[in-house]
């Protein structure tokens, strides 16, 4: 089974920054593309940010230039430092891996807990 774990949410001022935080366990075979989401009350989980296992990112116009996602394959984790963040920004987070776990197998999402960023204006 494969487990995230998340941290590094809270409560910043605008214009502030953040740095979240996941890290991957479990039997995850290589080429997984991990990712960050956010969903705040009412609206739908919406991508963030998202890197293959090659060093390719994509992100949200809504965040370009002011998050940028990085990841350590040999640890399988994933990070997303967020700069200048707005009060728009307020939602919880969750780390997302889309990976298998044999050669093989089918190709899952797996979800972290959720981490909770909030944005004071």
């Amino acid at each position: 089974q494969v487990q995230l774990v998340e941290s590094g949410g809270g409560l910043v001022q605008a214009g502030g920054s953040l740095r979240l935080s996941c890290s991957a366990s479990g039997s995850i075979f290589y080429g997984n593309t991990m990712g960050w989401y956010r969903q705040a009350p009412g609206k739908q989980r919406e991508l963030v940010a998202s890197i293959t296992s090659g060093g390719s990112t994509n992100y949200a116009d809504s965040v370009k230039g002011r998050f940028t996602i990085s990841r350590d394959n040999a640890k399988n984790t994933v990070h997303l430092q967020m700069n200048s963040l707005k009060p728009e920004d307020t939602s919880v987070y969750y780390c997302n891996t889309f990976a298998r776990t044999t050669l093989l197998g089918p190709w899952h999402d797996y979800w972290g807990q959720g981490t909770q960023v909030t944005v004071s204006s």
